[in-house]
């Protein structure tokens, strides 16, 4: 990977959007955030959730006005492929860890792992993890672990959606797992308790997303691919800023009525209650912000300014 030169005297720009990156291994979500801000010269960036340094895969970053309904993203289903192995257990539930136990692995049959996918389908508690992200007393719990600390946590309440296992093949201490999980569910902790419930324990050596909500790794750039770009191709990879919005009815507001939406003011209209709406200017040509609808009022949500609105209108000319 090439390493970016340190400019104090890049211009910075106004770029709105999302771009859809394919996260390499190694790298924390907050550099790899930062490396493409830098190549798209963008005032404004956020990430929508942390992916490990040591797990790869899709990592949707938000420039500019996208940074204000990253929250969507925070919140949407996510699916994983990751490989456990077997009978090691370590300090962090994944390779970067120290082995703290180390079991003899069981022949394991393929109507087992079924048996166990099955059990941890569904409603789950977790105990988040101590190396995780997850601040306790405005400090992340990585930071109390790597001083030998283990601070109390609550258990939390997650959901796997779907999940498949499979041994990997020629590798009888290893196991695949694919599954789509809630918000906020760990898989480092879903690896080492499926191992435990196969009666050996392990750790998870290899992470890799593939969806997010409604973004799949086959959307993704990598940041190799990303350096080697000029600048215009860079931007045509950006998704639009509704494409955070999948799920959201659209309704469209003449131009007085949009005005005074962007102040903050509700309309009155002929709609149906609705809980997730984007809301369009004129002819639909802009997003102008997120609202609910409530007995025909139209309340706004996260709205756009109108320089933002101008700035996104004008790079689609």
């Amino acid at each position: 990977m090439r390493k970016l030169e340190s400019n104090p005297k890049i211009l910075r720009r106004p770029v709105h959007g999302v771009l859809l990156l394919d996260k390499p291994l190694g790298l924390s979500s907050n550099n790899a955030l930062q490396k493409c801000k830098w190549l798209l010269r963008a005032q404004k960036a956020g990430h929508t959730g942390t992916l490990d340094p040591l797990a790869t895969g899709v990592l949707p970053l938000c420039f500019g006005a996208a940074t204000k309904f990253s929250q969507l993203q925070l919140d949407a289903d996510k699916t994983y492929e990751a490989t456990i192995r077997l009978g090691v257990k370590t300090s962090t539930g994944d390779a970067e860890g120290e082995v703290i136990q180390e079991r003899p692995v069981p022949p394991i049959a393929a109507a087992r792992l079924d048996e166990v996918a099955r059990q941890f389908t569904g409603a789950l508690r977790q105990l988040p993890p101590m190396h995780s992200a997850l601040k306790k007393d405005g400090k992340p719990l990585y930071e109390y672990a790597r001083a030998g600390q283990e601070v109390e946590r609550e258990v939390r309440d997650v959901i796997v959606r779907s999940l498949q296992l499979a041994l990997v093949p020629g590798k009888s201490d290893q196991v695949k797992l694919l599954a789509t999980v809630s918000k906020g569910t760990y898989i480092r902790t879903l690896g080492e308790d499926i191992a435990q419930a196969l009666g050996c324990g392990g750790h998870v050596i290899a992470l890799r997303r593939l969806a997010t909500g409604n973004f799949e790794i086959s959307q993704c750039t990598t940041l190799e691919a990303l350096e080697a770009m000029s600048d215009d191709d860079r931007l045509k990879r950006l998704a639009p800023v509704d494409a955070l919005l999948p799920g959201h009815s659209h309704v469209t507001l003449d131009e007085e009525n949009a005005g005074r939406f962007l102040s903050g003011l509700r309309r009155r209209g002929d709609w149906p209650d609705n809980e997730q709406v984007a809301v369009l200017g004129p002819c639909g040509k802009s997003l102008l912000g997120t609202a609910h609808i409530k007995g025909g009022e139209l309340i706004p949500g996260r709205l756009l300014s109108p320089v933002e609105i101008e700035q996104i209108l004008e790079s689609k000319t």
